[in-house]
């Protein structure tokens, strides 16, 4: 039994799960379906699917990135226990006017981030700037909090000749 005046000891894996399922959620931009395909038939629950998605970069106004990726299907994918595997596919595209909103951009920086397992798994979109090129570079791949995949995928955004990158 603990005492009011106790202090409460966490183990390390449980501050770890706790801090997980904390920052889980935390996603930098929104995503918007754009549309799903199926891929496998599920006799019970959704069936697995590749599903395209769009994100607008928060930071860089006329910049949207579509990201496709496998969701998993069947009876965990429907309460959200399934791991999603690390495909994903990424390209951007200049959708408007390029501008940066007067504020410098870090030389990298994730953009977005969105589980893709129940604690451990995420995938993440990391925008790069190359400088010398006026160039914007857009990776996506999966981690996990003991190992990542080497999976992933590049694409690049040329910004317009007059319009210089603000890199801080």
């Amino acid at each position: 039994m603990r005492l009011f005046n106790a202090p409460l000891r966490l183990s390390p894996m449980r501050t770890a799960l706790t801090l997980a399922l904390l920052l889980g959620g935390c996603g930098l931009a929104a995503a918007e379906e754009v549309g799903a395909v199926d891929t496998v038939f599920k006799f019970i629950g959704p069936d697995h699917k590749i599903v395209v998605d769009a994100y607008d970069d928060p930071k860089v106004t006329g910049v949207t990135c579509y990201v496709s990726r496998a969701k998993t299907g069947g009876i965990k994918g429907a309460v959200g226990l399934a791991e999603d595997t690390a495909d994903a596919s990424i390209a951007c595209r200049q959708t408007g006017v390029i501008s940066f909103g007067g504020k410098p951009l870090a030389k990298q920086e994730e953009m977005f981030s969105e589980r893709i397992s129940l604690i451990f798994k995420k995938l993440r979109v990391v925008r790069m700037v190359d400088a010398k090129r006026n160039t914007l570079v857009y990776l996506t791949y999966s981690d996990r909090l003991i190992e990542g995949s080497p999976k992933n995928s590049i694409t690049a955004v040329p910004v317009p000749a007059g319009t210089v990158i603000p890199v801080k």
